[in-house]
């Protein structure tokens, strides 16, 4: 995965959400959890991206000698 296809997904990600968080009203609950779930599900994003998580859930850690 490109550098820059990271860099530019998270700005927009971040730029959406605060926008969101901005202009439309809501309870504070639920931003807290539209925050959190919109933090979990770009992490898993980027551990899929890395090659950290495989598709199938497991998790491959480099091998160390």
């Amino acid at each position: 995965m490109p550098l820059i296809t990271v860099v530019l997904t998270l700005i927009v990600v971040g730029v959406l959400l605060w926008l969101v968080n901005t202009y439309i009203p809501m309870a504070g609950s639920i931003k807290t959890i539209l925050n959190a779930v919109v933090v979990i599900a770009v992490v898993l994003w980027l551990l899929y991206g890395f090659g950290v998580l495989g598709h199938s859930g497991e998790i491959r850690l480099p091998v160390v000698k």
